[in-house]
């Protein structure tokens, strides 16, 4: 019988120990979510191929990139599964995982503690969050359309920071919401392209950045 973690390891050659790490996650989200509104049942039972698989494929589209912002870290998808792969690669790094709900900030914490990851969480709003903080990527999954994301990454987009957002099949009409043509092209100062999902063929992941 194939392990369900079994593409993480194939498609994006994680090693043992960051399996073991994402499988503490699963536990916590399996112990927690009957008391915090983190994920429900079913969408547990897709932990690895829809959820693990789909935040862990970002960290190569950054290489190099050791200091992350999560907007909105929730269940910690993909913050803290961004954490458990930039663990593996070894040096210094750093995830922020900002979440204004106390409960999900709660859980972040302990599963931060419980994994073994660099990360930092923050309980405030998006709003609230120091817009001078320098990172290498500002990431979201599953928090708003593009063009209400837009707005929120911007202080971050405008000191440099690449923009990591995973969105399914209705990409192009997100994208175009935003400025954009649906593979991306230019709007006013900020560039998008598209690259392919390892984990849903008709999803994508939008990369946006602040033109020079």
């Amino acid at each position: 019988m194939t392990d369900p973690s079994d593409r993480l390891r194939i498609d994006l050659g994680v090693s043992r120990e960051t399996l073991e790490r994402l499988e503490t996650h699963r536990r916590l989200l399996a112990a927690w979510s009957p008391r915090v509104n983190l994920i429900g049942p079913e969408e547990l039972q897709h932990y690895w191929s829809r959820h693990a698989l789909d935040c862990a494929q970002l960290v190569r589209l950054a290489p190099g990139a050791r200091l992350w912002l999560d907007l909105g870290a929730g269940a910690g998808f993909p913050g803290l599964v961004i954490a458990a792969v930039l663990a593996e690669e070894g040096g210094s790094y750093r995830v922020d995982l900002v979440e204004r709900n106390a409960k999900k900030a709660a859980f972040l914490r302990e599963a931060a503690r419980a994994m073994g990851v660099q990360a930092r969480v923050i309980h405030a709003t998006l709003e609230a969050h120091d817009p001078q903080e320098k990172y290498d990527v500002v990431t979201a999954r599953a928090l708003a359309p593009l063009s209400r994301l837009i707005p929120h990454a911007r202080p971050w987009l405008d000191r440099g920071a690449l923009g990591l957002f995973p969105k399914g099949a209705d990409y192009g009409s997100e994208l175009r919401a935003a400025g954009f043509s649906d593979q991306g092209g230019v709007y006013e100062d900020l560039e998008a392209d598209v690259a392919a999902s390892v984990s849903d063929p008709r999803a994508r992941i939008i990369r946006i950045r602040k033109r020079p």
